[in-house]
């Protein structure tokens, strides 16, 4: 069940249209976090993210103003304590939305929830040239963690079962690895892993270019955006906290650099932990990064 009730106008749907039709941007919230392996909190980032939002500039960071009528907030999607009847529910929804033929964006959650957001995806552009950009401090490619499949840390390994294949993936700012996800490495040699170190060496720059020519030909880019793939300098209120991370300036360059080169279809942002926060500054990290997709879609 979608829920709108905690909505206001001096959110970001001051930038709001008035259908999903008339809409360049789909937003929706899935606050569900019970396939967390260390702290949860990632359920209440959705309305976080919306109440914070009423404080966002007008303009954007190249001084040019949002457009109006940009985006169309359906709300979110009430979690259940069936969990498969839940990610069920996330996959029809999902892809009802992509139906639109919008730029989708999704604000979870912990990871876990990607997995049915990936299915929705595959399924749509079924036929088509599709990949998966994931930014993030850990792989997500445990075959299963704490006993289950559909863990947080198990995201990109449910991608490779049906949805893409490793030349169609790409990691951005790991830095830590499971023993069981070197074996899926080893197995998938053409899956693409950038570094945390290697975009502080060589720059962001660099790296939107490494995956412009990689992704040139392809038809659609689901971008998924673990917030833990900044250092936990910047955003202390996430889950599973890995030191060494990107710095938010390189984040927003790739990220704009993507935007403007590759067909990004659907995107999501999620392990937004706002209980664990100190002075929302990972809330304002997530924001930001959100800023930018409102920016590139007001050009």
């Amino acid at each position: 069940m979608l829920e709108k009730s905690d909505f206001n106008e001096a959110s970001w749907l001051r930038w709001s249209a008035d259908t999903m039709e008339d809409a360049s941007i789909l937003i929706m919230g899935i606050p569900f976090d019970n396939a967390v392996s260390l702290n949860k909190g990632a359920a209440k980032a959705p309305d976080h993210l919306r109440r914070l939002s009423a404080e966002l500039s007008d303009t954007t960071d190249e001084f040019r103003p949002i457009k109006k009528g940009l985006l169309y907030d359906v709300g979110d999607l009430r979690a259940e304590l069936d969990w498969k009847k839940y990610f069920d529910s996330v996959e029809k929804n999902a892809f009802e939305l992509m139906q639109k033929e919008k730029f989708c964006l999704f604000l979870g959650g912990d990871h876990s929830v990607t997995i049915p957001l990936h299915k929705a995806f595959g399924t749509y552009f079924r036929g088509k040239k599709i990949g998966i950009i994931h930014f993030d401090a850990h792989y997500d490619l445990c075959p299963e963690y704490d006993g289950h499949p559909w863990s947080h840390a198990c995201t990109e390994a449910r991608a490779l079962e049906n949805i893409v294949e490793g030349k169609d993936l790409t990691f951005i700012g790991v830095r830590v690895a499971e023993e069981t996800e070197l074996s899926i490495l080893q197995d998938n040699p053409d899956i693409i892993t950038i570094s945390a170190e290697e975009v502080y060496d060589i720059g962001a720059s660099d790296i939107v270019s490494r995956l412009s020519q990689h992704y040139k030909d392809y038809d659609a880019i689901y971008l998924t955006l673990d917030i833990d793939v900044l250092d936990p300098a910047f955003v202390p209120g996430t889950g599973t906290p890995v030191c060494g991370g990107l710095n938010p300036i390189d984040l927003i360059k790739i990220l704009k650099g993507v935007l403007k080169n590759l067909p990004v279809k659907v995107m999501d942002i999620v392990e937004v932990a706002p209980p664990l926060d100190i002075n929302d500054i990972t809330s304002w990290a997530a924001l930001r990064i959100i800023h930018e997709v409102l920016n590139h879609h007001s050009k």
